[in-house]
């Protein structure tokens, strides 16, 4: 795969070198990414590329959280697959690169098995289950990747930190919106891993929003 680079003031941005087809562009945001850790992410994405054969793209980010009482998870990674499905993310803090990024890799792995599964179903090799069962599913983690107890540690620390202290709206992102069930809709919730999705309802033809409960529950907002 060819290398490119551009460069703005808030970030550098690169095709990493991978063993699969899909482009892996890493960038980071006021942070130099070496050519040896695009390698290395290079050589981890690729192998997740079995889980979907459409993804096109992984978007990689790496930045730095200048927030002094979360200095053990200030290092910032998020991956983005791309294909014809759903977009489907892993994102995760730690004290270096390396270590976020094992941990965002392991958040990744999940989502990209869980919507393997779900085409399984669509196509008969599966009986179908109800989604609070199907989020609740644990795959096996590969050699190598963060262990579960790892990630909650680190999604306590961003649950943690996201609630410290008032802040300001610091990005805006535009997204195209498509009819679909309160399903799909929260199907695509836990592929981000977000706690809500905003998304344009099929039934009533009005926006709306579906987000996380206690336990397995889920809410849902309508506008009237």
């Amino acid at each position: 795969m060819t290398s490119m680079s551009s460069q703005s003031v808030d970030a550098v941005q690169a095709v990493a070198p991978g063993e699969g087809n899909a482009d892996i562009v890493v960038k980071g945001r006021n942070v130099e990414v070496p050519d040896h850790f695009r390698v290395h992410v290079g050589e981890k994405l690729s192998r997740l590329e079995r889980y979907d054969s459409t993804i096109y793209m992984f978007d990689v980010e790496l930045y730095h959280e200048p927030n002094r009482r979360q200095r053990k998870s200030s290092q910032h990674v998020d991956i983005t697959a791309r294909g014809k499905g759903p977009v489907i993310r892993g994102e995760a803090s730690a004290e270096n690169f390396y270590a976020a990024l094992e941990l965002a890799l392991t958040k990744l792995q999940k989502r990209l098995r869980r919507s393997k599964d779900r085409r399984k179903i669509h196509y008969g090799e599966k009986t179908p289950v109800a989604l609070h069962e199907a989020a609740a599913i644990a795959p096996a983690f590969e050699p190598n990747a963060a262990s579960p107890e790892d990630i909650d540690a680190v999604e306590a620390a961003d649950a943690a930190r996201d609630h410290a202290e008032p802040g300001q709206v610091v990005r805006v992102k535009d997204h195209e919106s498509k009819p679909m069930t309160v399903d799909d809709a929260l199907y695509e919730m836990e592929l981000v891993g977000h706690d809500f999705f905003l998304f344009y309802d099929k039934e009533t033809e009005k926006p709306s929003v579906v987000y996380r409960r206690h336990a397995f529950d889920y809410g849902l907002i309508r506008l009237v």
